[in-house]
């Protein structure tokens, strides 16, 4: 599955996932909307959650990420061209935002997206390139073993909610 990243550059650049999983070739970034490859979008603002349904559409298209600031990630940010779907909840294993819920870098964002879509070999690659990329996939093992386990986006939101109630 190709990663893609629709690349704003606003962050600082030692702190950027999106800029290291490029460094390691895990990630393709890309500085305008135009040079992004179509494929299933991660976007928060999404109606409709990523589930494995989306898994074919990932794979023969690609999986894409906007990697921005959280100031600036609005919507108006999310004019990609695809399939646009959001993450269900999960918890930030970052240093800057550890703990938080959906507060997550771009390479978390990836590495869910993609055991969701049954790549957690991918995932766990990716994430090995942090380390707290282990502890990202400690503190959501139940959430991403029972959203991957599902059929659709219907029953990602389902679960979703049960997290959702115990905050």
């Amino acid at each position: 599955m190709d990663l893609h990243v629709r690349y704003e550059g606003d962050d600082d650049p030692d702190k950027c996932t999106a800029r290291k999983l490029a460094r390691f070739d895990l990630a393709e970034l890309h500085r305008s909307d135009r040079a992004t490859p179509y494929g299933v979008v991660l976007n928060p603002h999404a109606e409709r959650a990523l589930s494995p349904a989306d898994a074919d559409l990932a794979r023969e298209n690609a999986l894409v990420a906007l990697d921005c600031s959280w100031e600036s990630a609005g919507e108006k940010m999310f004019s990609l061209p695809g399939e646009h779907r959001a993450l269900p909840y999960l918890v930030a294993a970052n240093p800057v935002n550890f703990g938080r819920p959906m507060r997550l870098t771009t390479v978390e964002a990836f590495a869910a997206a993609l055991i969701i879509l049954g790549e957690r070999d991918h995932a766990e690659r990716a994430l090995s390139k942090f380390t707290w990329g282990e502890t990202f996939l400690e503190l959501n093992a139940e959430p991403l073993r029972r959203y991957a386990d599902c059929e659709d986006s219907a029953e990602i939101v389902a679960i979703q909610q049960e997290y959702l109630d115990r905050d």
